[in-house]
This record gives structure tokens, sequence and C-alpha cells, in this order.
């Protein structure tokens, strides 16, 4: 429940805040964003199934940002920027909605 709240306010704040990315991070901005909340889901998942570990946490938070960060520099570095990022986001996509359906299920028995 932490994680989902932290989620929240934070976005909150920076809906409020509006703070200004450089623009040689905006590519990276959003598959980050993305990532991330693919680590949170699968941990929202993971405590409900009762399998939660704050260090596979942890790790899965900064691997996946940092993994689809470097596939889209990759894809830039190879001038296929739009497409690497478009691939990497449908794969963390279908995996949150994965997780959303797992904690659907555990939650209403569905």
């Amino acid at each position: 429940m932490i994680p989902l709240v932290a989620l929240l306010v934070g976005a909150l704040i920076g809906l409020l805040v509006r703070p200004e990315v450089p623009a040689g991070f905006q590519p990276y901005l959003p598959v980050a964003v993305v990532a991330a909340l693919d680590a949170i889901f699968g941990a929202v998942r993971a405590r409900l199934e009762g399998s939660f570990s704050e260090r596979v946490f942890l790790i899965s938070f900064l691997t996946n940002i940092v993994l689809a960060v470097f596939l889209v520099y990759l894809g830039d570095q190879l001038g296929v920027g739009s497409e690497l990022s478009t691939a990497v986001v449908v794969v963390f996509g279908v995996r949150i909605f994965a997780n959303l359906a797992a904690v659907r299920r555990v939650l209403f028995n569905a």
C-alpha cells in the first residue's frame, strides 16, 4: 500500500510543481516511467501473492529503468530511437497489464 500511496503523492507533486525536464532527457523519461510502473505493479502483485521482497523490488525497479533508458539510447545511436522507444513501451505495457490482471484475480477472485 505504501508504494501506491507514494506513487500517487509523487504524481500529485509533479502535477503541481511542473518540473522542467532538460531537452536531452526528454526521450528517456517516458520509457523510464513505464519501466518504473512495471516494477511497481509487479511489487503490488508479489505483495498480494505473499512473495514480496524489498530487495527484489529495488533491483527490479532499477534494472527496468536502466535497461529501458539504455535501449532507447542505443536506438538513438543507431538512428531508430523512436521505433525502439515504442517497442520498450509496448513490452513494459504488456507486463503492466499482465500484473494488473493478476492483481485483479487475487483481489476479486476472478
